[in-house]
């Protein structure tokens, strides 16, 4: 028999989706045998799209062999920390991810994420502990790309998760703003709105005007501009991938060291001058314009973070 009782972290789910993962190794059929004749809430048999509440108890009646068996193993290695911490509160972090470090794992890179090195870090301050949270995880609710640099939101707790994602998903919550170098000279406010498709092959963002694909939306404001170069402040209104460097690549405007979007002799050029070999794209500002319980107090709050040492570098290099 386990017993379970529900925290913070686990209200508020359904008791389906509870158990999923709970028990992350077992078959959607194991799991719906399990409500139907071995798990009651509170001493009672319930529906699987019960609402689990904080307090309840839950009882499964399998022994605690059976259990581990279907049970995920929260083992983390430990990695070394290559991020800075920018704001951190009892119920999210914010931090600054530096280059060549990708948000999640992928089939190629698995363990040095920063999703990874986030958590190895909340566990080593007890902010998050795996054995007892066997259902949650801390976890970013936006993806930088592995060469674009700056801020990243976690969720510490399911409650702040759960907003944060929320937020993310519906505009005028969290303004989001990047800093970025452009071909060509940008003399007015950009307002960019246009359709995409993935292509998988080549995994590139084709942007085109036909009403097919999703909608992107970009707005890039000049900050200053000399010679055939302008510093942007960007503002994504929607978060595609790769959305800014097809956008602004689309637009006549290709960042500069963009091997995938950009131009290649201006990229050339950036290399042999300042041995650039990636776009220069840092998410630089995060504005909470409103927000959700429990961070209704993250209202009208700003964080920053300020370029890296060799982006701040060619942005004087080529602008004084």
């Amino acid at each position: 028999m386990i017993r379970i009782k529900i925290t913070e972290n686990e209200e508020k789910q359904r008791l389906d989706r509870f158990l999923r993962k709970y028990f992350k190794n077992a078959s959607l059929s194991y799991i719906y045998k399990l409500v139907r004749k071995n798990v009651k809430v509170n001493g009672r048999r319930v529906p699987q799209n019960t609402l689990l509440q904080l307090g309840d108890e839950v009882t499964i009646y399998i022994s605690e062999e059976e259990a581990e068996s279907f049970m995920p193993k929260n083992s983390v290695k430990r990695i070394k920390r290559q991020f800075r911490i920018a704001y951190e509160d009892d119920n999210i972090i914010i931090v600054e991810k530096p280059y060549g470090l990708l948000t999640h794992g992928t089939s190629e890179e698995k363990t040095n994420t920063l999703a990874n090195q986030v958590i190895g870090y909340l566990i080593e301050t007890q902010a998050y502990n795996p054995r007892k949270d066997i259902t949650f995880v801390p976890s970013p609710v936006n993806r930088l790309d592995r060469n674009t640099t700056g801020l990243v939101i976690f969720g510490k707790n399911y409650a702040s998760l759960k907003s944060l994602n929320k937020m993310m998903r519906e505009r005028d919550y969290i303004k989001k703003y990047y800093l970025t170098i452009v071909a060509g000279k940008v003399e007015k406010e950009l307002k960019l709105a246009d359709w995409m498709i993935k292509d998988t092959e080549s995994n590139k963002i084709i942007v085109n005007q036909d009403i097919s694909g999703k909608l992107m939306e970009t707005i890039a404001r000049p900050v200053v501009s000399k010679g055939q170069y302008t510093l942007l402040e960007v503002e994504l209104i929607t978060g595609r991938t790769h959305q800014i460097r097809a956008h602004l690549a689309k637009a006549g405007y290709p960042i500069i060291g963009d091997a995938k979007y950009g131009d290649r002799h201006i990229n050339d050029r950036m290399r042999k001058q300042f041995s650039l070999t990636s776009q220069f794209l840092h998410s630089y500002r995060l504005y909470f314009n409103d927000s959700l319980p429990p961070l209704e107090y993250m209202k009208g709050k700003e964080i920053r973070s300020s370029l890296p040492k060799n982006l701040k570098s060619i942005k004087e290099g080529l602008f004084g």
